[in-house]
């Protein structure tokens, strides 16, 4: 059902860019404008990953740099069936994350260096497995292309502000038209795009709790991540909003102003799922100092009261 609701949101984001292309051009501007969202979705498919990593600064670990990081990220790989993604750090204070790539051939996992700092070792193997649901579920390319749809709805919303506005009725949208289009049309595109994240996360995080073993791994570190989201500012994230979506958590400071347009579920209705997921297979809280992991799990034996660093 989830994937099905995707598939229709997506369907109409489309069908959206089209229609403001048919309005400012007719049946011409409608198949222009198609053609554009193919060529862009095209060149994203391709460069995404290279792109947001850079326009994040985030540098590349292996197993002589971060091993932890990397062994953790391999771990949960295997367990979830996937290649090994590459591994990146972002040099910033906030807790956040996200995944990038246009396949699980081709993918990456971004971490802040905050969240490293801030989340015990099970926490972030939560934060981990979630990215990693992403990128199998082929969420990464999803979310890229929805950005890019939306973003090209905008613009050309703006084109025909610009451009159609001296024109009457029977030639383009006119000038009260054209205002029509330049609010409606990326507010239709904000909505649709919301609308396919949301559903994306909820599935991310059923899958990523299933891929650790422990639900209330996730639960714990969303809290941590959520409530220091909102003290600790993102600038890069903050200059390209856009991107928003792709984080576990929202990193912008005005998410919580207005939840229709949060690109992200609410953080209470995700652990509220997380614990009755973790009632369904029987799992426990966040464990103790010295509680011994269920069999399966990926770290085995005990654990201790330090972070996952050491």
């Amino acid at each position: 059902m989830n994937y099905f609701k995707t598939a229709l949101l997506l369907a109409g984001l489309t069908a959206l860019f089209m229609g403001i292309g048919y309005l400012i051009g007719g049946a011409s501007g409608a198949m222009i404008a198609l053609v554009v969202a193919a060529a862009t979705n095209l060149f994203t498919y391709w460069n995404s990953d290279r792109m947001v990593l850079r326009m994040y600064g985030a540098h590349e670990v292996d197993a002589r740099t971060a091993p932890e990081l990397v062994g953790l990220v391999a771990e949960l790989a295997s367990r979830a069936g996937l290649p090994m993604p590459r591994v990146f750090v972002m040099d910033e204070a906030q807790p956040n994350a996200f995944a990038t790539g246009r396949n699980p051939q081709n993918a990456a996992v971004a971490v802040t260096a905050g969240i490293m700092q801030q989340l015990s070792r099970e926490e972030l193997a939560g934060v981990i497995a979630h990215e990693l649901a992403h990128i199998k579920n082929h969420d990464t390319l999803l979310m890229t292309i929805t950005a890019t749809i939306a973003g090209a709805i905008s613009m050309l919303a703006q084109f025909g502000m610009f451009f159609g506005g001296h024109r009457n009725s029977n030639s383009g949208p006119g000038i009260v038209g054209s205002i029509a289009l330049m609010i409606l049309g990326p507010l239709g595109a904000m909505l649709v795009q919301t609308a396919i994240s949301r559903t994306r996360e909820y599935a991310a995080d059923n899958l990523g709790a299933r891929i650790v073993g422990q639900p209330m791994w996730l639960a714990s570190a969303l809290m941590k991540i959520e409530n220091a989201a909102h003290q600790v500012p993102n600038f890069e994230a903050e200059r390209n909003p856009a991107t928003a979506h792709m984080f576990i958590i929202n990193p912008l400071s005005g998410h919580g102003v207005d939840n229709l347009f949060s690109t992200h579920p609410s953080t209470e209705n995700r652990i509220a799922a997380l614990q009755q997921l973790a009632a369904e297979l029987g799992a426990s809280g966040a464990p103790s100092a010295g509680t011994r992991y269920p069999s399966g799990s990926p770290w085995g034996g005990t654990t201790t009261s330090r972070g996952p660093w050491g």
